[in-house]
């Protein structure tokens, strides 16, 4: 009875669907594994328009010739429109609420809130861009929920066969692994 609904789901899932996610998963940790991390990215959370969850649209220039301008702005306003959606008050934030507060809070155990419905779009919807995007380029977004929902982090990947790396992208690397 207490099951998440994504529990039934899963089950339910023809099995070329579980093919399919399965391979696009071991691709993703191919790129992990045949490739060396040269350094990482992060898009800063934007406060400017209070706490909301949104990702800043400015353009990291480490990003140059990896991916055109336009796909990473897309993906950015996409994650910022499902973070929207996700915080958005409505009728069904109040009722889930007051079921917790008449469960005490035991209803969670059984149900899924929206909220979370809508993190679990926005893992799908970077798991696909992943996929079909940013692998190819060698490059790998990162849940931000993974990240506290501080920062959008993009890892850069080089192929191990070339080696060459500047010393500006090592002094980066370093930086970014101190401030973490």
């Amino acid at each position: 009875c207490c099951l998440p609904s994504s529990h039934y789901h899963t089950e339910d899932r023809p099995w070329t669907l579980q093919k399919k996610k399965k391979t696009s998963i071991h691709n993703l940790q191919e790129l992990r594994h045949n490739a060396s991390l040269a350094t990482k990215v992060f898009i800063q959370r934007d406060y400017s328009e209070g706490t909301l969850c949104r990702f800043q649209s400015k353009f990291p220039s480490e990003l140059d010739n990896r991916i055109e301008r336009s796909l990473l702005e897309e993906t950015v306003k996409t994650l910022n429109s499902y973070y929207v959606e996700a915080e958005k008050i409505g009728g069904q934030s109040y009722m889930e609420g007051c079921l917790a507060c008449a469960t005490a809070y035991f209803v969670f155990l059984c149900m899924e809130t929206r909220y979370e419905k809508v993190l679990k779009k926005i893992s799908g919807y970077i798991q696909e861009q992943n996929e079909k995007i940013y692998a190819p380029r060698g490059l790998l977004l990162t849940d931000p929920l993974e990240r506290g929902m501080r920062v959008l982090e993009i890892s850069v990947y080089e192929d191990r066969g070339s080696s060459s790396s500047s010393p500006s992208s090592s002094s980066m690397s370093s930086a970014c692994s101190t401030a973490r």
